[in-house]
């Protein structure tokens, strides 16, 4: 089982349920994510203070790193979390999910988080401070730990400060010295918005696997079908993936497109997190040297499970299910 390096920003997600009237009372719009400060944070914990409150680990790369090891893949996480309650909170269930750890702390920036606000009818709201995620810079990369790995994953979100930026790209050019697998998931519509060219020269110079969902695809080539998307995605990286919601998703690898479909239901519970679990299940299945569609099977029935539960993680008994299922459909050798 080839090991996997990924590095992102680690949010602690603080799950509240509420009702709509304390959402209206505190003019939070309903089902948007907003970006808050520390202050706006503090406010909205003591506010939310007389309610049962659920943590657990978040972040995109994050999800994905967690998902893998869950699935039996070696893994490491790297980001930066403070010196506080939550960074403490956040490392102690990275140990439990078995990852290993290499983030670093901050002493003069808080752990960054999202406080999600869940409605009856299941909808998230989620309140997102970034916190110490903003400041991992170069000094933080702890280069042999990346070059003990068999694969890098990274996610858009490194590109939110020039500290990110800088700290990526010194990873990247060791990884890639070393003959490193690279992937990269774009996750944020925002982010390949502020960053097109960048991302273009990102992906063309340094990736072998690039995930994009059809809006991140269409801004990045200013393309509206997925199909051509994905082929000229596929044009600048070894493996590219377009993911197209209920239409399923698309893959070019080495030029060959293939469509995998959906697996799972047509109406989801909650859709938080599945390309992060999509991802998950498709290096699940390049680090088993599986075929691209049986990777690309088990990306889309992770996404089809993970939108049936609350949150972007599976319990430990359903993950027990899905381990199952895998090993009967691609028994280990």
């Amino acid at each position: 089982m080839h090991s996997v390096y990924g590095v992102g920003n680690p949010l602690i997600d603080i799950l509240v349920e509420v009702n709509d009237e304390f959402l209206n009372r505190h003019g939070i719009h309903k089902g948007a994510m907003h970006l808050i400060d520390v202050n706006e944070r503090t406010r909205l914990l003591e506010s939310l203070a007389g309610f049962p409150h659920t943590y657990s680990c978040g972040g995109s790369c994050p999800n994905t790193i967690i998902t893998l090891a869950a699935l039996g893949v070696p893994t490491t996480l790297a980001g930066k979390v403070g010196d506080d309650e939550y960074g403490a909170i956040y490392r102690k269930q990275v140990a439990e999910h078995t990852v290993k750890d290499r983030m670093t702390i901050s002493s003069s920036h808080p752990t960054g988080s999202s406080v999600i606000l869940i409605t009856q009818d299941s909808e998230r709201t989620m309140n997102t401070y970034l916190g110490a995620n903003r400041f991992y810079g170069k000094e933080d990369v702890h280069l042999a730990s990346v070059l003990s790995s068999d694969m890098f994953h990274f996610t858009g979100y490194m590109y939110d400060t020039d500290n990110q930026k800088e700290a990526i790209h010194l990873a990247l050019k060791e990884a890639k010295n070393k003959g490193m697998t690279i992937s990269f998931d774009i996750a944020d519509i925002f982010a390949v918005g502020r960053n097109r060219e960048a991302f273009l020269s990102l992906i063309d110079e340094y990736c072998d696997i690039t995930f994009a969902n059809a809006d991140e695809a269409r801004i990045l080539f200013n393309h509206y079908d997925p199909y051509e998307c994905c082929r000229s995605l596929g044009a600048i990286c070894r493996t590219a993936v377009v993911k197209n919601g209920k239409l399923g998703s698309l893959i070019s690898h080495e030029r060959t497109i293939y469509r995998i479909p959906v697996e799972g239901p047509s109406t989801p519970v909650d859709t938080t997190g599945a390309g992060d679990i999509y991802a998950s299940g498709f290096l699940y299945g390049i680090c088993r040297d599986l075929s691209i569609e049986d990777s690309g099977y088990i990306a889309s029935y992770l996404a089809g499970e993970i939108i049936q539960n609350r949150g972007a993680q599976f319990s430990k008994e359903k993950m027990l299910l899905i381990r199952e299922h895998l090993a009967r459909r691609f028994p280990l050798d």
